[in-house]
């Protein structure tokens, strides 16, 4: 049994090809980001349970000030080493940390995520923990720096402590900001982070005023703790504003004026941002060549083959009643915040998805295909360990926390009962002999709408959800190619709808934050 993909000896040589560039470019990114911790050492320890890590300067003599690194929501420590690393090479001593609830931090986030007196106030006593832990390791001086939601969380920190010189907020969000506090405020936001940008302006023209705030001019004084400046990096997004070399720079510039250090003339700044984006496109274009390796598992190719017409219910009715419908179910049944309403959206959609295949295809009649289930087994494997081993590995490794380990790990399983109904419909809805052109991203586009809806319908409950949305659209696009290649060789659906079950359900469970229930 062979997949539908005929052997050609020219397409051969481009895989040949292209699968050398790849395994070249991995190997290459591999190295530099080995060495991303060049000029560093680096020391783990707790503050009353909470995991810390701190960096210093491999050749450090005498005492520095001390940097904190906060992460924002449903990030992990790792995300910030690209700021520890670079501050760390510039003499500071910079200690990141997991909040509860994320990375490797074992206790679960408590309280209320939406009142000020619920989860924001047990994240700044944590943060407090941590200070008063880190504090001791330098000369006594105290910066804060925090991204997206702990950006609040430093804020309020820094305003209750005397000995907080200077705050740096990457993509900002945080009504406790004032025209006096905190001391030498630095706003930096992403250029494609339009509302953030705004933020930013108005945290400084707090103090600007009457005058209008503008980006990249400092206002105020630092000798008095008034300094403020609104930075802008320049084809940044929500993440990539942490790899930034602008951010880095801007972060590393503002900490040097207002310790009164004398500035970097040549940073020696992290640039770890290119070499993961390198590692991550070798893996995708790996894929393709290792793709021909699947073993044919369905002939003639199953699916569920349908035109535009005839496709239009599947696609269109479980992203309008699926959000309508979950907004009468309580779904807060897992200890993760919005992750278990996730799973029952890709549960839900999925259900009303294979009813309406079942619906459309009730009186059609189809050729038999002969399907080997061996085949199909070895070939689902072979997909999902690729992506575990070189997606899942390097992720975990570089970027952030991407293992559900122990107390996770239920909710791994829980999670994968509702991807694995979604992509299974999704998969056969998509796939088969005459299946509209374009449908597979579609398919994707109206998923989206739906969690849009959801959005709009309870936005208090689900607003977290706005934030994944970038990533979730990252891995429809990765997995959908692996999808398409995988379905190309093999005739089957189902060999990319488990393995893309798996890889949802897997990042869910290892960075969606854990809550007491």
């Amino acid at each position: 049994m062979t997949g539908r993909e005929p052997g050609r000896p020219a397409l051969g040589w481009i895989r040949l090809l292209l699968g050398g560039l790849a395994v070249v470019a991995i190997g290459v990114a591999l190295a530099q980001l080995r060495d991303a911790r060049r000029g560093v050492t680096t020391e783990t320890m707790t503050a009353e349970g909470t995991p810390m890590t701190v960096f210093r300067p491999v050749d450090r003599t005498g005492t520095a000030p001390v940097v904190v690194i906060a992460h924002g929501f449903a990030g992990s420590q790792q995300l910030m080493q690209p700021f520890a690393v670079t501050l760390a090479r510039a003499g500071y001593v910079a200690v990141t940390f997991d909040f509860a609830g994320h990375g490797a931090n074992p206790r679960p986030l408590t309280g209320s995520v939406s009142r000020e007196d619920g989860a924001t106030r047990r994240l700044v006593e944590e943060t407090a923990r941590v200070v008063d832990r880190a504090i001791g390791l330098g000369d006594g001086r105290l910066a804060l720096l925090g991204h997206s939601m702990a950006t609040d969380i430093i804020v309020r920190v820094a305003q209750s402590r005397a000995d907080v010189g200077a705050t740096v907020a990457v993509s900002m969000f945080s009504p406790a900001v004032t025209a006096t506090s905190p001391r030498n405020l630095l706003v930096i936001a992403g250029e494609w982070e339009g509302g953030l940008r705004r933020e930013a302006l108005r945290a400084v023209g707090l103090v600007s005023a009457p005058a209008s705030a503008e980006p990249g001019i400092t206002y105020g004084e630092f000798a008095a703790g008034t300094a403020r400046r609104a930075a802008v990096s320049p084809r940044a997004e929500h993440v990539g504003v942490l790899y930034n070399e602008t951010s880095l720079r801007e972060a590393l510039v503002w900490l040097d004026a207002s310790f009164g250090r004398p500035v970097t003339a040549v940073p020696d700044l992290d640039g770890r941002g290119m070499w993961i984006l390198l590692l991550l496109l070798g893996v995708v274009v790996l894929a393709w060549p290792l793709s021909a390796l699947l073993p044919g598992a369905a002939s003639p190719p199953v699916g569920s083959g349908l035109g535009w017409r005839r496709i239009a219910p599947p696609l269109i009715l479980p992203a309008l009643l699926t959000p309508i419908g979950l907004r009468f179910v309580p779904t807060n049944f897992l200890p993760v915040i919005v992750g278990d309403y996730l799973a029952v959206h890709f549960a839900a959609y999925g259900a009303l998805t294979a009813l309406c295949i079942a619906f459309v295809q009730r009186r059609r009649s189809s050729q038999r295909a002969i399907v080997s289930r061996g085949r199909l087994a070895a070939g689902t494997l072979a997909l999902m360990l690729f992506g575990l081993v070189a997606l899942a590995w390097p992720i975990h490794s570089y970027v952030t926390a991407f293992v559900p380990v122990g107390h996770r790990l239920p909710l791994f399983a829980a999670t994968l009962a509702g991807t694995l109904v979604y992509f299974l419909a999704d998969e056969w809805l998509t796939r088969g002999e005459g299946a509209a052109r374009g449908a597979y991203l579609a398919s994707k586009l109206a998923f989206l709408v739906s969690l849009g809806l959801a959005v709009a319908l309870d936005f208090q409950r689900l607003f977290f959800l706005l934030i994944i949305v970038p990533v979730i659209v990252a891995f429809f696009l990765v997995y959908g190619l692996f999808s398409a290649w995988a379905f190309r060789r093999s005739g089957h659906p189902f060999m990319a709808g488990i393995a893309n079950a798996l890889a949802f359900a897997w990042a869910i469970a290892a960075t969606f934050p854990l809550v007491a229930r």
